[in-house]
């Protein structure tokens, strides 16, 4: 890592003139926090800890540092807020409830709801959402509240269409439910489309990679024990302060992949650190701006806290393959990512992140000086998180089907067949798609009754004059769900079913799905059948 002049220079400053004799490896947050009250607490950045510790040890630095400060600036979609409108005269019961056009959840009291930031605006979806709602308010900007109801004796209003702004608001508290993980999975796309997700646009056959999070200056990676991070510790949160409330959702501590819920007072946040975002054909989020200040309170939270991106590693997943488990198909370290290419499969992919760092070590910088302003008490957390939960997926659908359990053997023709001998093979085989391979089975393309047909038209012979090259496929590992997909966005009928070499395995269309689509009857059906059969024959 690079380093400007003037800050090495004031780490070796602060080397010299801290008091070591003083100082002692084991600290308290009562001792920290009076250190802050009186102005002479040792407050770092997360970048300047990993030089400070480079400089001077683990132990040297447990004995000089009191907080190291972290930060994250990335698209946190599990997030949104809490508001209170007030009353109106005469008194609505709130049922469906839309800010900007943007519908928030009535589940609440009367006049109470909760914004999502991925729910999208009706009239502008993919562009403008429940984000995008929540920057507006703390940009000063009035929102249109329109909201509809049922009348009751207590609530007699069915109907209220008013200009808010966030003034105007009782309540408005950003509750996030998963916020600052402590990792992410790199995305690629192997396939030959490009695909549009929550890692943003994908390129095809691994033209492009994205990551995110910020790596060795984030959050729960200088604390990834969870030693001083839990329920009640004070946070920096989207320019304000914030707690934390509780492990986020789908947090799984030992694969290093922890999450936060958090809370904090949306009227004292601000626009710089809370930015709706929209993401190409996938949707809208939010990109949230998280600090948690580290108190060096030991040896092993000044190790901890020197944690650099070379230490931190994840996988390379498969984004082509729209399953649960996609494909690992390498590990790199957050250092490879932010280095701008990795290697996949022998290949140079380029990758770029999705989060900002430069954002990132703005809000280090920040609660830094708030520590050092005596404007910010760390906050002892009043339970821990769980350092053992292990994230539990779906239970799969009863009958879940897959490929693999209904693609039949597929006919086959080569590039040099001629269309006279592709016709004949259509009869005999009653098919209507025939897959040209090489030698060795390898997919080279289609042709179905439709191609002989007008070729036969235009005088044409060979397979090599009219296959269809570029070719849907599916895999035997695909979902009933994931075919159907794409059968419907290729407008075709069927599709070859290959493995990962590109080798033709079978066929699947509308005559398997039909078949498996049709209802079969259970036990209890088919006995009354067949006694109803039985009755009619006599």
């Amino acid at each position: 890592m690079l380093f400007s002049l003037d800050l090495l220079s004031s780490l070796k400053y602060l080397s010299r003139s801290i008091s070591r004799s003083s100082a002692t490896a084991e600290k308290t947050y009562e001792e920290i926090n009076q250190k802050i009250t009186s102005g002479d607490a040792v407050v770092l950045t997360a970048e300047e800890m990993i030089a400070y510790v480079d400089q001077n040890g683990v132990e040297q630095a447990a004995k000089d540092v009191d907080v190291v400060t972290t930060g994250t600036f990335g698209a946190m979609c599990s997030s949104g807020a809490f508001f209170n409108f007030g009353h109106s005269d005469p008194p609505i019961k709130m049922d469906k409830v839309f800010l900007n056009g943007v519908e928030a959840y009535h589940g609440n009291a009367a006049v109470d709801a909760y914004l999502g930031v991925t729910k999208m605006s009706e009239q502008h979806p993919f562009e403008y959402g429940g984000g995008h709602v929540i920057e507006d308010l703390l940009q000063g900007k009035a929102i249109q509240l329109e909201a509809e109801g049922y009348a009751t004796d207590c609530y007699p209003r069915t109907h209220v269409n008013v200009s808010l702004t966030l003034d105007d608001l009782n309540q408005a508290v950003l509750v996030n439910p998963r916020n600052a993980y402590q990792r992410y999975n790199c995305a690629t796309n192997s396939t030959s489309r490009t695909l549009y997700t929550y890692m943003g646009k994908l390129l095809p056959e691994f033209e492009n990679a994205t990551f995110s999070g910020a790596g060795e200056i984030a959050p729960l990676q200088k604390d990834p024990n969870l030693a001083t991070i839990g329920i009640g510790t004070r946070i920096f949160l989207g320019g304000g302060k914030g707690y934390v409330i509780g492990e986020g959702t789908q947090h799984e501590p030992m694969d290093r992949f922890a999450t936060l819920m958090v809370t904090g007072d949306l009227k004292q946040m601000s626009a710089d650190f809370l930015k709706g975002a929209s993401f190409a054909k996938y949707g809208t989020s939010m990109y949230v701006g998280l600090g948690i200040p580290i108190p060096i309170l030991n040896e092993e939270l000044a190790r901890t806290c020197a944690i650099k991106d070379g230490e931190i590693i994840t996988n390379v997943l498969d984004y082509g393959v729209g399953r649960r488990n996609r494909p690992k198909l390498a590990q790199v370290s957050y250092a490879d990512l932010k280095s701008g290419t990795i290697a996949i499969n022998g290949k140079d992919v380029r990758v770029r992140p999705l989060s900002s760092f430069s954002k990132a070590k703005e809000i280090c910088e920040e609660l830094k000086r708030w520590i050092l302003k005596g404007d910010f008490l760390l906050g002892r957390a009043v339970e821990p998180l769980s350092t053992t939960r292990q994230f539990k997926p779906m239970k799969s659908e009863e009958g879940e089907v897959f490929v693999k359990d209904l693609y039949t053997g597929a006919a086959t023709c080569t590039l040099d067949d001629t269309l006279e001998d592709v016709a004949k093979l259509i009869i005999h085989t009653n098919e209507d798609h025939i897959v040209v391979v090489d030698e060795a089975g390898n997919l080279k393309g289609i042709i179905t009754t439709f191609d002989v047909t007008k070729a036969v038209a235009q005088n044409k012979k060979k397979v090599s004059e009219i296959v269809t090259r570029k070719v849907v496929t599916v895999t035997p590992q695909d979902t009933l769900y994931e075919l159907v997909n794409r059968l419907k966005r290729a407008n075709i009928s069927a599709a070859p079913v290959i493995d990962r070499e590109n080798k033709v395995l079978g066929i699947i269309g509308a005559n398997q799905l039909v078949k498996n689509l049709v209802p079969k009857p259970n036990e209890a059906t088919k006995a009354k059948l067949e006694a109803e059969a039985q009755a009619n024959e006599r």
